[in-house]
């Protein structure tokens, strides 16, 4: 075939169902729209991110190690005043090891050793397998981390550092560092079958967990899970060749991508509780009182004796949290409590084991916040401020000292503070913007960082006190470039169904009040997230600002920062209050006098995009137009723990899974829809989407599509995320004729 014939051909088509239809010829010309994506690629993923800065903290909380600028060594500097202690690792002068580079490095916790890392292939959308090696720091000796296999996953050294546990084809492994022997901890496992040490799918994407081990404080016994994932049924999805990292394999004949993924209703692994003591090599199964459902998080306290077990029930209403003894595998329930609604992450992710007591979030109140305990079971005080969300948990310092981050003085703001014995709470800290911390051991300093909407992220090492001692990396290059692209940010309120919600509005530069201009409104609307918040966010919000949109973003009810009630009026029936919300929020924009209330238009990315749905084809919608990506349209589709932690099982609460339904009110979409998603994405599955066209297409509605080849649910790589956001500029300008 001639390409340019062919391209002719094309273009004589376009021109002759121009002429038949009527369309203009700019509008009929071939959307070779590449500008839009060149234009916008400064101002979304990977182009518009703000340099990060971590901090790896020495054990004793007086140095951190940095990494050179060439990438090639670690150093040790003095968090007092900066100055360079000792060299721990240089590439160029290690024995009997040699490596070209490296991606990443942990540190041992007597800092003796290192793990190094490099050439990652990623699992899913945490968790990844590398090759990893071991370097003395003493010797410099630099050995791989198994003999058997070239790549592991999840490697977790001994509290003496002297044993790495890692997770290899699905089976638990002891590196022995002294002897130089590995052994095997767990046999008969596989990626597809039991797995050991590691997750499966749906505790990696719904409780942020990737390794499930953990080392006893006298080296003597490691604690682990395994998912036996028998039951749970088998999702495939395509492969493609594709242009971005081609798979040649699958250039003639598509190929499967087949995991593990549970729906909702549907069965889930079977996790169990295990023990392995090093010396005798002997596993136990430790089973646990009212046979819990879900194991999000395994810990050990500070002793031997105090293994402490997070459960759920399958209902997630109902926490419960064990000491266990893995020597005679006796537990006992230390703290317990049931919702009326659902337990929030932060209760199991969030939890703190002290030496003598642990502090655990509750929002009983009304808010989220955090009480201590004894090991024994006895509060001993709540810890952090009544009437606003606690956010995150630092710790609690030797003089008793407690530290948090807080929704607070605004559930727009994240600050973060210090109650000291007495309950006296001081901010620490900038009050306005975003502030957190990551703290040294023994948190006598940490490394703070902050930003606002007119400021990217800066980060500072400072005193537990708050007291700056100098700043850390350094931002100027983005924050000179990237000030010039943002737009003006306005933050406003309104009332939705007599609640007042919070908003923030983006605003062209030349902003004429004078002027009618079209909206774009955003949101990801998913229960607890907040997207209006005081923190730094250059994105594609800002260039379409630039090309004379305003776009706007609501917080409805389900989000937040905004206390229980607030955030979980949303229970059992996804999308009711979400969509009286963001309606409430277009009827307020249209009556704005430099609004064009015919010109309004809304978008949204997963949870957004399965609102966008839901507004798009509510009674009296007001939409222009509608982009919604990676979208869910019917919680009957989507993973077990994500939906029945606010839906229950479709079997428990069918009228609130119809009620809750895109899919079922598709054929009310009120205006243009564009679809968009990636045929990789092995979280939110095509079929979503597919399966609403269908819908469209069998009453005879359109809609528009664009579709990413082997892409996952983030769509990024190749440029992929420029693409997605041009596209959808251009969609929005269409139909919303700017």
């Amino acid at each position: 075939m001639n390409p340019k014939k062919n391209l002719m051909t094309i273009r004589n088509a376009v021109a002759v169902a121009a002429a038949v239809f009527g369309i203009a010829a700019a509008d009929a010309a071939i959307p070779m729209r590449s500008a839009d994506v060149s234009a916008i690629a400064p101002y979304v993923f990977p182009d518009n991110q703000a340099p990060r800065t971590t901090v790896v903290f020495t054990p004793d909380g007086s140095g951190y190690v940095e990494q050179s600028a060439d990438g090639k060594r670690l150093t040790v500097r003095a968090v007092s005043d900066g100055a360079e202690r000792e060299t721990l690792f240089d590439i160029d002068h290690t024995r009997e090891t040699t490596l070209p580079d490296f991606e990443g490095f942990t540190l041992s916790p007597d800092a003796s050793k290192i793990l190094l890392w490099r050439m990652p292939e990623a699992v899913y959308r945490r968790s990844f397998e590398a090759e990893y090696y071991v370097y003395e720091v003493r010797t410099r000796l630099l050995k791989p981390l198994s003999k058997e296999f070239a790549r592991q996953r999840d490697p977790l050294f001994s509290p003496d550092s002297r044993m790495v546990a890692f997770v290899a084809e699905g089976n638990i492994y002891c590196a022995k560092l002294d002897y130089g022997t590995e052994i095997p901890v767990t046999t008969g496992g596989s990626v597809d079958g039991t797995i050991y040490g590691a997750t499966d799918w749906t505790y990696e994407e719904e409780f942020s967990l990737t390794s499930a081990m953990t080392w006893a404080p006298d080296n003597l016994n490691l604690c682990y899970l395994s998912f036996d994932q028998s039951a749970v049924p088998v999702y495939t999805l395509p492969l493609y060749r594709g242009t971005c990292d081609p798979m040649e394999e699958y250039t003639l004949y598509p190929g499967t991508m087949s995991y593990r993924y549970p729906v909702a209703g549907q069965p889930n692994s079977t996790v169990r509780l295990h023990s392995y003591d090093v010396e005798t090599r002997k596993t136990k199964q430790i089973d646990l009182p009212g046979n819990p459902h879900y194991i999000p998080r395994i810990a050990y306290g500070p002793t031997p004796e105090k293994l402490m077990v997070s459960t759920l029930n399958r209902d997630q209403n109902r926490f419960e949290l064990f000491v266990t003894n893995p020597k005679s595998t006796v537990s006992k329930s230390v703290y317990a409590y049931e919702s009326p609604a659902w337990i929030e992450p932060i209760v199991y992710e969030g939890l703190w084991l002290g030496p003598d007591n642990f502090a655990v979030a509750c929002d009983e109140s009304g808010y989220t916040r955090y009480t201590r305990y004894s090991y024994a079971g006895a509060p001993l005080g709540e810890v952090s401020a009544a009437g606003v969300d606690a956010t995150d948990f630092y710790g609690i310092d030797a003089a008793g000292n407690v530290y948090y981050q807080a929704a607070a003085p605004t559930p727009m703001d994240r600050t973060v503070y210090r109650m000291d014995r007495r309950g006296a709470v001081t901010a620490i800290g900038a009050t306005e913007g975003t502030t957190a911390a990551v703290f040294a051991p023994g948190m006598g300093s940490m490394l703070m960082s902050y930003s606002n909407t007119d400021t990217p992220p800066t980060y500072t090492l400072r005193r537990a006190d708050g007291r700056e001692l100098r700043a850390m990396g350094d931002n100027s290059s983005y924050s000179s470039r990237a000030v010039s692209l943002k737009a003006a940010t306005e933050f406003f309120t309104f009332n939705s169904d007599g609640n007042e919600l919070n908003g923030f509005m983006v605003k062209p530069r030349d902003f004429n009040p004078s002027r009618r201009y079209p909206v774009v409104m955003t949101q990801y609307s998913g229960p607890g997230s907040q997207s209006v918040l005081r923190k730094w966010n250059l994105g594609w919000e800002d260039y379409f600002a630039s090309k004379g949109f305003i776009v706007v973003c609501v917080d409805g009810r389900g989000t937040g920062g905004r206390g229980t009630a607030f955030r979980t009026a949303v229970y059992r029936n996804l999308g009711h209050f979400e969509t009286i919300d963001q309606l409430a929020a277009a009827r307020y924009l249209a009556s704005l006098p430099y609004v064009d209330s015919s010109k309004i238009g809304i978008c949204g990315w997963s949870y957004g995009g399965y609102e966008t749905l839901m507004a798009a084809s509510a009674d009296g919608a007001p939409f222009a137009a509608a982009v919604s990506i990676a979208p869910v349209t019917d919680w009957r589709f989507y993973d077990t723990v994500y939906t029945e932690r606010y839906m229950l099982t479709p079997q428990q609460n069918e009228s609130g899974y119809n009620s809750s339904s895109a899919l079922r009110r598709a054929t009310s979409l009120a205006c243009p829809l564009l679809l968009m998603y990636g045929t990789l994405d092995d979280n939110v599955h095509p079929a979503n989407s597919l399966q609403y066209v269908s819908t469209l297409q069998a009453s005879g509605i359109f809609c528009d599509m664009f579709v990413f080849p082997n892409m996952n649910h983030s769509i990024n790589g190749c440029n992929a995320r420029a693409v997605v956001y041009g596209r959808m500029f251009r969609y929005f300008a269409d139909n919303l004729g700017l």
